[in-house]
């Protein structure tokens, strides 16, 4: 893989990992568009995507780093001492854990037939457009529940939702801050909920597939593309949590809807006409 390749990869990964724009989804449209064949070879596909998850989980972890720590601490301390009332840390570290277990499930249950039947591209195009109305829909509600205000029901909620992006183009980040926005939390409660529940999310995975990369090992040339794609990643990750975090205080979803539903549209274009 050229290292120009893997530096554009983890640039899109680390802008659409945490926009809500779908990572998956323009992790499979850009090579196909450009008929880049690097990512053809399955045991390459793996381990590359082990660098770019593993830039995203930099990025989001050194953001909310001081936030981490403190959810860390009090759930760990929520366990260890018993007689101890729960912190509001506490409280959130375990809500986060509890909304990441159903996509956790489903996709390992589901993992082949995830693989096989989806990430076409005619169906990341629908997904964009159908998941960016859906994100239209949901961020038109009235809502300004606060971030301290999450609960059981409403993690377990946005944990479910999260199932649906297991299909490339939903969005992770998207559907999760649908979610939020149709259980009336603010865009601000919303999108950090969403980046925060991405930390245990993309760190299981990170787990999953190191396990499976020191079992293969890394393939032959592959070294230095994977560490330049955990630094694009990481760095265009930063950015795109730093500038949604401020966008969303004073505009809404409008930008990214627009961008989905034309993206969708262009991909469907590019295939009635047979140029892809």
């Amino acid at each position: 893989m050229p290292i120009l390749h893997a530096i554009v990869l983890g640039l899109v990964q680390g802008l659409s990992e945490f926009l809500p724009i779908s990572s998956s989804g323009h992790l499979l449209l850009v090579p196909w568009l450009l008929d880049w064949k690097d990512l053809d070879d399955v045991s390459v596909k793996k381990a590359f995507d082990v660098s770019l998850h593993l830039g995203t989980l930099i990025a989001v972890v050194a953001y909310y780093r001081r936030d981490v720590v403190l959810y860390a601490r009090d759930g760990i301390l929520s366990i260890v001492r018993r007689d101890r009332s729960t912190t509001e840390h506490g409280r959130m570290a375990w809500l986060l854990v509890v909304a990441s277990i159903p996509a956790a499930v489903v996709g390992v249950v589901l993992e082949t037939w995830i693989d096989e039947a989806l990430g076409k591209p005619w169906i990341i195009a629908v997904s964009l457009i159908g998941f960016g109305l859906v994100l239209a829909w949901a961020d038109r509600r009235r809502g300004e529940r606060s971030f301290e205000q999450v609960g059981l029901r409403d993690a377990a909620i946005i944990g479910a939702a999260q199932v649906l992006a297991l299909n490339p183009g939903t969005s992770r980040s998207g559907i999760s801050m649908s979610a939020a926005r149709a259980r009336g939390f603010s865009r601000d409660a919303a999108a950090r909920f969403s980046f925060l529940l991405s930390i245990p999310v993309t760190a299981g995975a990170v787990v999953v597939k190191v396990g499976g990369l020191v079992a293969d090992g890394i393939p032959d040339g592959l070294l230095w593309p994977m560490i330049a794609g955990v630094i694009t990643a990481g760095i265009s990750g930063w950015l795109a949590v730093w500038a949604l975090m401020r966008l969303i205080r004073t505009k809404s979803f409008d930008g990214f809807v627009a961008y989905r539903v034309l993206a969708g549209v262009g991909v469907l274009v590019v295939l009635a006409a047979g140029w892809r």
